[in-house]
């Protein structure tokens, strides 16, 4: 904090200054006795005008201000007003009008120069964001109500910030040359938390699932981290948008907010949040038809795109998807300015609405230019390419909003604005785009812990929009007590420009006795294409090469590692050229907020060159649904994979594994295949595996704004077959090779933290084997500092 003991006694208030003007007016009536109590009958001429106290305002300029000439023949109002006129001019600190005979005397004192600006007692705003709100500034004239002005509106920035209760007050500190330093003393306050949320006139959700929804939280254990259970008055306007878009999306047509109450503590620290609603019906789709206004338009072949049911839950957002994909079927057959306009009759009877979209032949209206501004480091072509159209196409008011969207969901700008304003004639119309850029690159320095590797260090830069071009870098430097991760990726979302994502990775990883009795270490370098093949699917093709190695630690024929091991590290190096692809179909993303979603995952790597031969098959999918009003989620998972070798066979470190969500309750590696070989017990991993789970997640009756919640879950899991590597099993035993399902029931513990979501997981193995290594708990946990 800014120090200023010594020269406080130096201070004038502007209190200070104000009576100085009084008096000033005082002394000027006083100095006026000559003007009879009858003034307006009163006129005086003076044949001289003196002006007194003057030194940066030139006479004439302080004489045009009052108003006044030598020989005007005054009245003693026309004397008052110039009076009036000086002090308003706001460039005096005192004014004094004094007749002495045939002279009028003016006698003024101006205000200061700034010196310079000051701010004391700020922490949350620096200095820097502070002169950019303030008016005041170095070599300008002192002016009081300026001042004033300059501090109300650090209050301002202070309560957008939830510190309601700060304070700002001005001050100035006299120095030589009629100068002054201007001083702004702050008094920060508290932050103005948002105690408690509450909701009247909901039935179907409850308060805890609609404060979920909310931007605004309750302040919680971690509120010198998490910044939104601050009080902020427009995000409540949002937070009202937000709940409306909510309820919308699941069919409640009627519903709104009545009213927002705020009330804020007497200590002015806090406030408590009620909002009154009002949710109304939910309704359905009902009968959905097309019509056409259009003579080239044919609606029963746009009847075949819809995707809308009579029976199913109303969503705008359906119908926003219905009217896009029968405008894209119009592009396609060659028919510009079709416009696609809903009509909906409302059944209040049966809880339905009927939609009828009716094709019309839109106004010829056409898109002149796409100014965008704003952007300095963004490329122009970065923002264009989020536009389906382009300079000339036919205008499309729907196709604009989503470009608006797109440019919002980048991520690199503070603040987007689209909007369209007519052109140079009526049938042009000209999209602006005004931007507010943000930082995109990180560089962070962090330290993991996991109870499979334990602790380590990480170095990590990320840009998301590198050079301007929309395009991401990561490169990530880790490692822990037994191994070492050095990654670099690239990715390209425009390629060509065209929606097709061109991706570039490199990698190297190397283990020391990582879960095992031997060394590893693999590099992997690949290149891939990425587009969409559906609404919601996309296809990646790839291709790379592999190259890993396994080691004995000891130097060769260490009897902890065993017969399979030897014979897989002596196979020394492997390289392998891989051609691949990857299908991607997945709804969880529908709608605001969706309560339900299918990811489906399909992917097969093919080895064409190199040492060995193989083709590498991985599938899974996901389906997830929220039950009792959206309070619980459930969710099931499938997957598997398959490794089939034509030429060579698989190693350990090249098989299958379970990874730590594919089967809790046992450590990595802990389960599968297993050769023993007198002090050697390693695990093998397989050539296949299978997992599948049902998970829960419930909350526990804490305040949501700890973060807290509960799970429950249940993993039955099979990994199995280590091909040619079963023939050098020598005196030892193979064990598990056919394969043995471990059955696992547990709990889990969720904690939404600024560091990420963090999982305790309590795990209990209903079905295992002998040689299993189990582990009944497990957290990983990873911080950014």
């Amino acid at each position: 904090m800014k120090k200023t003991t010594q020269s406080r006694a130096a201070n004038l208030s502007f209190r200070t200054i104000a009576n100085r003007v009084l008096i000033a007016a005082l002394l000027t009536s006083v100095a006026l006795p000559s003007l009879p109590d009858r003034a307006h009958a009163q006129s005086y001429s003076f044949g001289s005008v003196q002006v007194q106290g003057n030194a940066r305002i030139e006479t004439g300029t302080i004489l045009s201000y009052a108003g006044i000439a030598r020989g005007q023949t005054l009245s003693a109002a026309e004397l008052n007003d110039a009076y009036q006129r000086l002090v308003a001019s706001g460039l005096f600190e005192t004014v004094e009008i004094t007749p002495r005979g045939g002279t009028l005397v003016i006698n003024v004192t101006e205000y200061p120069t700034v010196n310079r600006v000051r701010f004391e007692g700020n922490r949350r705003l620096k200095d820097d964001a502070l002169e950019s709100i303030v008016q005041s500034k170095p070599r300008l004239v002192f002016s009081p109500s300026k001042a004033e002005a300059d501090a109300a509106k650090i209050a301002e920035a202070y309560a957008q910030q939830g510190r309601l209760a700060a304070r700002v007050t001005p001050k100035i500190i006299r120095r030589s040359d009629n100068r002054v330093d201007l001083v702004y003393e702050i008094i920060e306050g508290k932050n103005s938390e948002v105690n408690r949320i509450g909701f009247v006139g909901n039935t179907v959700y409850s308060d805890r699932r609609l404060r979920r929804v909310l931007q605004t939280k309750q302040a919680g254990l971690l509120r010198q981290l998490i910044q939104r259970d601050t009080f902020v008055e427009d995000r409540l306007q949002f937070d009202q948008q937000v709940l409306r878009d909510f309820y919308l999306s699941r069919g409640y047509i009627d519903f709104r907010t009545t009213a927002v109450d705020a009330e804020l503590a007497r200590e002015r620290d806090a406030y408590f949040v009620t909002f009154n609603v009002q949710e109304g019906q939910q309704f359905r789709f009902g009968e959905v038809t097309v019509v056409s206004d259009y003579p080239a338009a044919d609606a029963e072949l746009y009847e075949t795109v819809l995707k809308l049911r009579p029976g199913v839950v109303y969503s705008p957002s359906h119908v926003e998807n219905a009217i896009a994909r029968m405008e894209t079927l119009a592009v396609r057959e060659g028919l510009d300015f079709l416009r696609v306009e809903p009509r909906i009759t409302r059944n209040d009877r049966d809880l339905t609405l009927d939609v009828e979209f009716v094709l019309t032949r839109g106004p010829r209206i056409f898109v002149e230019r796409i100014d965008v501004e704003g952007n300095t480091t963004t490329l122009d072509q970065v923002i264009r390419r989020q536009f389906k159209i382009v300079e000339g196409d036919p205008f499309n008011p729907r196709q604009i909003r989503e470009a608006a969207e797109r440019i919002r969901a980048l991520n690199f700008f503070e603040n987007a604005e689209v909007n369209a304003r007519e052109g140079s004639s009526p049938d042009r119309v000209v999209v602006d785009v005004d931007v507010a850029e943000k930082p995109t690159g990180s560089l962070s320095f962090g330290g993991t812990y996991s109870t499979n590797s334990g602790f380590g260090l990480a170095i990590s830069f990320t840009e998301t929009n590198f050079l301007g071009r929309g395009q991401s870098l990561n490169l990530t430097l880790s490692g822990a007590e037994s191994n070492q991760n050095y990654s670099l990726s690239f990715i390209e979302p425009a390629f060509l420009g065209r929606d097709v994502a061109f991706n570039f990775d490199a990698g190297y990883v190397e283990t020391s006795t990582y879960n095992a009795e031997y060394d590893t270490s693999a590099t992997n370098f690949g290149m891939g294409l990425t587009f969409p093949v559906g609404e919601r699917a996309r296809l990646g093709l790839r291709f790379g090469l592999e190259a890993s190695a396994m080691r004995d630690p000891t130097g060769g024929g260490s009897p902890a590692v065993g017969s399979i091991i030897n014979s897989e590290i002596a196979q020394a190096n492997v390289y392998a050229g891989v051609v691949g692809y990857n299908y991607t179909f997945d709804t969880r993303d529908a709608g605001f907020d969706p309560t339900k979603g299918v990811l489906l995952e399909f992917a097969q790597d093919f080895a064409v060159g190199g040492d060995v031969q193989f083709v590498r098959t991985r599938a899974r999918a996901v389906a997830e649904t929220r039950i009792l009003n959206e309070e619980v989620t459930l969710r099931a998972i499938v997957k598997g994979g398959m490794l089939n070798y034509s030429k060579g066979s698989s190693r350990t470190i090249d098989r299958l594994a379970l990874l730590g969500d594919d089967l809790r309750g046992f450590e990595a590696g802990g389960v599968g295949p297993r050769h023993i070989d007198g002090t050697a017990n390693n695990t093998l991993y397989g050539n296949m595996y299978m997992v599948g789970s049902l998970e829960a997640e419930f909350p526990l009756g804490l305040p949501e704004e700890y973060g807290v919640s509960g799970g429950a879950f249940y993993d039955i899991s099979n990994i199995w077959d280590v091909g040619a590597s079963a023939n050098s099993v020598g005196t030892g035993t193979l064990l598990y090779n056919n394969g043995s399902a471990r059955h696992v029931v547990g709990l889990s513990v969720f904690w939404d933290t600024p560091i990420g979501p963090l999982r305790f997981n309590f795990a209990k193995a209903l079905k295992k084997e002998q040689n299993d290594r189990e582990q009944f708990f497990n957290v990983s946990i990873r911080s950014e500092f």
